[in-house]
């Protein structure tokens, strides 16, 4: 099997700046057999290269179900399937019934609220003068847009808060598998109490009344799985898409000087934040279903695969002087949503806010700067992101 890289061995700098490792990693070749930074702490083949990346997002031959080499994922077990955790033909039918109920014509007319949202956070922010930026800004609007959208009850939504971190980015494998099982318990109750409420206008609604042509539906199990999926990942990773992405841009004056320069870059600038900080650091596992070469390096059916998403987007093959954060660049085709059948779901709603909430802040608060060190980042390999940003105007 060769020779097994520890990343642990990189400590709190790999955490901070993973990036000089996986561009150390590149150079030695794009697949690499190593061991995660604890909590986690096991062994996984992890790509790191774009094209290699790319190809492996779309191999039917990786799996994302665990049972087809004998495991029932733990999440599944406490939730219920959902489209992260499935493969075809589950997959195509969970993904089929969502996007009957969760269409772009609903994201779209969510963007005067999602304005609405954005200007009240800052007529609360910015008389402060100062803020963490997480708190104040980043967090409440993607967590109130998807909840408003879900149909989640307003004095849910700290506990939630906390349930969800805890989940995505667990300080011990004990702490994220009792999150898992509580979050599930609250939403058996949501559903329940929405299903005794009738039909409803918000989504999870929508999703207990979807129907396919033939009389298909999302079970119970499913009905959870989905929320929980929609609930996590609807609001995780914007919170920090728009941290990550005011980060990049305080960090390059002249970056931030252009777009305000000049605000028809915004949608450019949001997918360079993408690509150059995404909020995804490695895409959940994959299964090798049957022995298969990656790139040359043979994987055995059964051993599990870790996608880097921001290690792919880092790749000087496929973008030029990748360490260079530039609004100008065509970041075309970065892995920031994933690629293949489970590119994100939610990817337009994470654009539609982030846009509106960068583009607006940087106009009301035009001294915008940091005030002080980021806090510390996420731990674990699967969200990239800070736990607070002081800033200042």
């Amino acid at each position: 099997m060769g020779e097994v890289i520890d990343l642990g061995a990189y400590g709190d700098t790999f955490r901070a700046d993973p990036h000089p490792a996986y561009a150390a990693l590149r150079e030695l070749g794009p697949v690499h057999r190593v061991r995660l930074p604890e909590p986690d702490g096991y062994e996984t083949w992890l790509v790191v290269g774009y094209e290699e990346a790319r190809a492996a997002l779309a191999d039917p031959r990786l799996s994302k179900h665990g049972s087809r080499i004998g495991l029932t994922p733990l999440d599944e077990e406490l939730i219920g399937p959902y489209l992260l955790v499935a493969d075809p033909p589950r997959h195509t039918r969970l993904r089929a019934l969502v996007t009957r109920a969760f269409t772009a014509r609903r994201v779209e007319a969510l963007r005067p609220r999602v304005q609405r949202i954005t200007d009240d956070l800052l007529d609360a922010m910015l008389p402060l003068g100062r803020a963490d930026l997480v708190e104040s800004f980043a967090y409440p609007l993607p967590i109130t847009v998807i909840c408003e959208l879900l149909g989640v009850p307003e004095l849910d939504r700290v506990a939630f808060r906390k349930l969800s971190t805890e989940v995505v980015a667990p300080v011990s494998l004990a702490s994220g598998e009792d999150a898992v099982m509580r979050l599930g318990e609250y939403l058996t109750e949501l559903i329940e109490d929405k299903r005794r409420a009738g039909p409803a206008e918000d989504l999870l609604g929508a999703l207990i009344e979807t129907t396919t042509e033939d009389g298909d539906r999302l079970s119970p199990e499913e009905l959870r799985g989905m929320a929980y999926l929609l609930l996590i990942a609807g609001h995780e990773t914007t919170v920090n898409l728009i941290t990550n992405g005011v980060h990049a841009l305080l960090t390059h004056p002249g970056q931030l000087a252009a777009l305000r320069a000049d605000m028809s870059l915004i949608d450019g600038a949001v997918e360079e934040m993408l690509r150059y900080e995404g909020p995804v650091e490695a895409a959940t596992f994959r299964y090798a279903a049957e022995p298969l070469e990656i790139a040359g390096t043979r994987l055995e059916a059964g051993e599990t695969v870790m996608i880097g998403l921001t290690a792919a987007d880092r790749d000087g093959a496929r973008y030029p002087d990748p360490d260079r954060f530039d609004i100008r660049r065509d970041p075309r085709a970065h892995l920031a949503f994933g690629h293949g059948i489970h590119f994100c779901l939610g990817a337009p709603l994470a654009r539609l806010e982030a846009r509106t909430a960068i583009a607006t802040l940087l106009d009301r608060a035009p001294g915008l700067a940091l005030d002080g060190p980021p806090g510390a980042w996420l731990p674990g390999m699967l969200i990239r992101g800070m736990r607070s940003l002081p800033v200042r105007w």
